[in-house]
């Protein structure tokens, strides 16, 4: 049976999310039946060294033990209840010692959930309407987010969508990442109006772009001085650059977090959280309505405790920064070697090899990759079992249960490729 085709009968085009469907390099997505540490298998027991870890969460790796184990203990005693549970006080505790900036957080079911809360949130302790966002970063797909956004939207050349509203767009203000004057212009045209300026600190979902120096501390001194919220979105950052995310590792102090991936360690999850003040006046102590069934669902409070636990050993993130940049070295000296001048950009345990030269600081630098490399250059790394992103414009994650044997075999097929391609 092809299951794809199978899919494509009951699924709108097979997939439950767009990227997945290898729109933007070509063939027919892989069917995953089962992970383990750094490897995925899938439905023909082909083995893969994975470098999605399920888009970012999975940064101890498939299948880990300490969380499976955990997970087996709560399900004997239920799924859901639809009540507070401890286990949501344990996680909300690890986020809050955790995350500099958090006072107070609220679990919700996706990262959309928790950016589109987030908003409105921001809006309603302002009292404006009005939000900033940059041009490539993708905070889920709510409406007022869905404009110029990264990821599959810009994977799929759709940097808005059919379905939302023009009204909403308006309200939907678009700067320039790294480029603080472009801020500073929409602040002057919308005086008093902007409610939030909503940012991924370290930009994931148009390949990985990294903020310029004081860009970060600029916009925060702004958006004060503005009277504005800033929210970092931290759903592929937070926990992944350091213990307390992006925020921690920049030296940052944002008015509201939202959360995602990392947190439920592999299960379905969101969070956002901020200063004591601006988090109550969320229903039910104040007037901003936000609730759901499964919130706070104890296996994924579950999932999310141990992962958390585990982040806090130590040395867990100098061990996998040493990993991380063995295999980003090892890239970058393959590159060197066969006289090939790609943008690769890297931070910690996440990177993206840009098909096109010179630095990429922006979402118009980023464009300008050569996808259909990009696209030979993923199958070819694919047929030799390495599994990357079928996007030009997302992360290359790396995990705890990456081994030394994974990296130096990683390095070889990545030689092997691009000699292949350009040798």
């Amino acid at each position: 049976m092809n299951l794809f085709e199978e899919a494509k009968k009951y699924i709108p085009g097979g997939v439950n999310s767009p990227v997945r469907a290898f729109g933007s390099v070509g063939g027919e997505p892989i069917f995953i039946k089962k992970g383990k540490g750094s490897k995925i298998y899938d439905v023909n027991n082909n083995e893969y060294i994975d470098y999605v870890c399920s888009w970012g969460p999975l940064i101890v790796g498939h299948c880990n033990e300490r969380i499976v184990n955990r997970l087996k203990e709560v399900i004997n005693d239920g799924t859901s209840f639809g009540a507070p549970t401890e286990l949501e006080i344990e996680l909300a505790k690890l986020v809050v010692e955790y995350v500099p900036s958090i006072e107070m957080v609220r679990m919700v079911n996706s990262g959309t959930e928790a950016v589109m809360s987030a908003i409105r949130l921001a809006r309603a302790y302002t009292n404006r309407k009005k939000i900033v966002k940059f041009e490539g970063c993708y905070h889920g797909h709510s409406d007022s987010l869905l404009v110029k956004a990264g990821s599959g939207a810009l994977t799929f050349n759709q940097p808005s969508s059919p379905g939302v509203p023009e009204e909403f767009a308006k309200l939907t203000l678009i700067a320039e990442y790294n480029n603080i004057d472009s801020v500073k212009n929409l602040f002057l045209e919308n005086k008093g109006e902007i409610a939030a300026v909503i940012i991924e600190p370290v930009a994931g979902n148009m390949g990985v772009v990294l903020p310029k120096e004081n860009f970060l501390k600029e916009l925060e001194e702004l958006c004060k001085n503005e009277g504005a919220l800033l929210i970092f979105d931290e759903i592929i950052t937070g926990f992944r650059l350091c213990k307390g995310g992006a925020q921690e590792y920049f030296g940052i102090n944002p008015d509201i977090t939202t959360l995602g991936k990392i947190i439920g360690g592999g299960l379905p999850v969101g969070a956002y959280g901020g200063k004591k003040e601006i988090m109550e006046i969320i229903s039910p102590v104040g007037p901003v309505y936000q609730a759901g069934t499964l919130s706070g669902n104890p296996l994924a409070m579950a999932a999310g405790i141990e992962t958390l636990k585990i982040l806090g050993e130590d040395n867990f993130y100098e061990n996998l920064k040493t990993k991380s940049l063995k295999l980003w070295e090892g890239f970058k000296e393959n590159c060197k070697k066969l006289n090939l001048n790609f943008a690769f950009n890297h931070i910690e345990s996440m990177a993206c090899m840009f098909f096109k030269e010179g630095a990429v600081e922006s979402f118009a630098d980023a464009v300008k990759s050569d996808t259909k490399l990009y696209a030979e250059f993923f199958h070819k790394m694919l047929n030799k079992g390495v599994n990357l992103a079928p996007s030009q414009f997302e992360a290359m994650f790396v995990s705890s249960a990456h081994s030394d044997e994974d990296i130096e075999k990683t390095i070889q097929i990545h030689y092997e490729v691009l000699k292949e391609m350009f040798g």
